[in-house]
């Protein structure tokens, strides 16, 4: 049965291997094609559509002034741009530190609204009552950490009048802004990068296949109003929405240049709570759509459910088993050294074992080598540095994901049982 479950462990991590690589080429693709393309910045914007942008903030003092003055001095048409901070539920001075901003003389003319809230929902929630106020005839979403380049809601428009007709949503990149702050951000940003640069630019240029993040990103406020707006039963509303909209026949469409800055949990007390939402939230959504796969829905919307499933269920339990396997094999071999007559529980013939390492060693020069590419298309994180973190994370910080999915999977199993509802969570700021 051992022997069984391993080579079972073994071809799951071929096929994880397989699925890095052919991602990999596709990002290789885009970076090679978007290279020999011109960066055209819209300057003129008269046929430019008007643009809501919506700030969901709860308790947000730390940081709400600078992602307000950076969104006011982005490269759109005052005249086109209105903005709807909603203080969430806060018990602290972000309305007031929002209206000084709004107050100051080079803002004081624009389309700026602060709206007090004191309903359920969370973030959700707080989208759908700012959404009753919006005018624009697309949806821009900026987290109140955020710190949107100047040209980013200009490039999102740009890709979406591209083919207005099939792109119901843009989205862009998102890059950590205290990526050096601590060695937890540093292997984030290693992660953020990774994620933005090759797995969202190779699902793109391969599958025409994207996600909604949860910052820098738009979406038709006639969807958003087909929908019903976000769900607030929700804990990962980007991903719930993004499935939703791929129903629809419309396309999540990737603006690369779009970039903003966001603030990483820096405490790992944070990050846990953090990722063990986004991982419920997640194993919830798989497992709402996961009839997808067996009805008539699009190709791609089969394809995201696959994607997710395979992450978060079946490469996961198998990377838990060959570590199991691989972990308990050693200890035990250092143990007969001196106690020659212990053997390991787990007993398989060369050939097996040997595979094993060899995948082992496949998967880990395959995530060295995405991390690395990743990082040689954004300038300035190509360092001696980096690579060196690279070759440690996945011993050390690529591990808390096991950690992370098993909690949230058992998480998931209790809150069925007992039938208890999960409160959203507000990830921590930092100065």
């Amino acid at each position: 049965m051992a022997e069984w479950l391993l080579l079972l462990a073994i071809i799951s991590i071929w096929v994880a291997v397989f699925e890095s690589a052919l991602i990999m080429a596709g990002a290789i693709r885009f970076v090679s094609r978007q290279s020999k393309e011109e960066l055209v910045i819209p300057t003129e914007m008269d046929a430019f559509p008007a643009v809501t942008i919506l700030v969901p903030a709860h308790n947000e003092e730390l940081v709400i002034a600078a992602t307000v003055e950076h969104i006011l001095r982005l490269n759109y048409p005052a005249d086109k741009l209105q903005v709807i901070v909603i203080a969430d539920n806060c018990t602290d001075q972000t309305a007031q530190i929002v209206r000084a901003v709004h107050g100051k003389p080079e803002f004081s003319q624009r389309n700026l609204t602060v709206l007090e809230r004191t309903g359920k929902g969370g973030k959700s929630g707080a989208l759908n009552d700012a959404f009753k106020l919006a005018t624009g005839e697309w949806i821009c979403v900026y987290d109140a950490d955020a710190a949107p380049e100047k040209n980013a809601l200009a490039f999102l428009i740009q890709k979406a009048l591209e083919q207005p007709e099939r792109y119901g949503a843009v989205f862009g990149r998102n890059k950590a802004r205290n990526r050096d702050q601590t060695l937890l951000t540093q292997f984030i940003n290693l992660e953020l990068v990774t994620m933005h640069r090759v797995y969202h630019t190779g699902l793109w240029e391969l599958f025409q296949l994207g996600s909604i993040p949860g910052t820098n990103f738009i979406v038709k406020s006639s969807l958003i109003a087909e929908l019903g707006g976000w769900d607030e039963q929700s804990l990962t509303e980007d991903t719930a929405i993004s499935f939703e909209i791929l129903k629809r026949g419309q396309l999540i469409a990737l603006a690369p240049q779009a970039e903003a800055y966001q603030q990483e949990p820096e405490k790992l007390d944070v990050y846990m709570k953090q990722r063990q939402r986004w991982a419920m939230g997640n194993y919830r959504t798989v497992i709402g759509n996961i009839s997808h796969l067996f009805d008539s829905t699009s190709w791609r919307i089969k394809l995201k459910v696959l994607y997710y499933a395979a992450s978060y269920f079946w490469f996961m339990v198998a990377i838990v088993v060959s570590d199991i396997i691989f972990v308990t094999n050693l200890v035990y071999k250092v143990i007969s050294w001196f106690h020659p007559e212990v053997v390991s529980p787990f007993q398989f013939s060369e050939d097996i074992y040997v595979y094993l390492v060899v995948a082992w060693a496949l998967m880990y020069s395959m995530y060295v080598l995405q991390i690395n590419l990743a990082l040689a298309t954004d300038i300035g994180q190509s360092t001696t540095r980096n690579f060196v973190l690279s070759c440690l994370s996945y011993f050390t910080y690529a591990q808390l994901f096991i950690v992370i999915s098993v909690q949230a999977f058992w998480g998931l199993l209790a809150d069925k049982v007992t039938k208890r509802k999960r409160r959203w969570y507000k990830t921590q700021r930092f100065t």
